[in-house]
């Protein structure tokens, strides 16, 4: 049991890191700063829902996808670690990653907030990744984390403002800085991973 609820905890932990919901949530209030409540709440909704759709697509058509491409796990592991890694980095030098950001288009519930900011590259690596490893058990497990997830950065965009006053902007450096190490440890893990799989195999041969 204990084991089992480590597990919830460590895909929770890494959607989290990755989609960073507090550091978003300034972003999102930077980007809603014009709006009415109802306006960001419903933009909220709909950056959330697609950002859903787009993550639960991902897990559960990911070992089809393997298998259309010809994509190995080991594979998507180490270059998935290399993308959690790479937006880890950035996060610890207080930067902003490439694979965040893209220019406003016009409803920003889509883009940026949707894709790539919410369900980046590394989102999307790290869902696979979870979910292409296991079972039919192994993705209602990820995609129920994720759900939890959304609710909760949905809570963060509707109160932006209020939460926004709550933190100040080196509590908020911190805080994006620590998922920034998380962020470089999960990437780093991944990479491992996948080097050790193809190792094994090698040696199976």
């Amino acid at each position: 049991m204990n084991d089992f609820v480590t597990h919830l905890i460590t895909i929770f932990m890494g959607f989290f890191a990755i989609m960073n919901p507090i550091a978003n949530t300034a972003v999102f209030a930077g980007l809603t700063a014009d709006n009415t409540k109802s306006e960001k709440s419903r933009i909220a909704a709909k950056a959330l829902s697609i950002t859903f759709i787009v993550i639960l697509m991902f897990s559960i058509l990911g070992k089809a996808i393997f298998h259309m491409f010809s994509i190995t796990l080991p594979a998507l592991r180490i270059t998935g670690g290399i993308l959690v890694f790479l937006v880890g980095y950035h996060m610890l030098n207080g930067k902003v990653s490439s694979l965040h950001t893209s220019e406003q288009g016009e409803d920003i519930a889509v883009s940026p907030l949707a894709m790539p900011l919410l369900a980046g590259p590394g989102t999307i690596a790290t869902a696979m990744n979870y979910s292409a490893s296991g079972g039919f058990t192994e993705i209602i497990i990820s995609v129920s984390m994720f759900t939890i997830l959304c609710v909760i950065t949905f809570l963060c965009f509707k109160y932006s403002s209020k939460i926004l006053e709550k933190i100040s902007k080196n509590s908020l450096g911190i805080i994006t800085r620590l998922m920034g190490l998380i962020l470089a440890v999960m990437g780093t893990q991944m990479v491992l991973e996948g080097l050790s799989s193809i190792i094994n195999i090698s040696i199976k041969n």
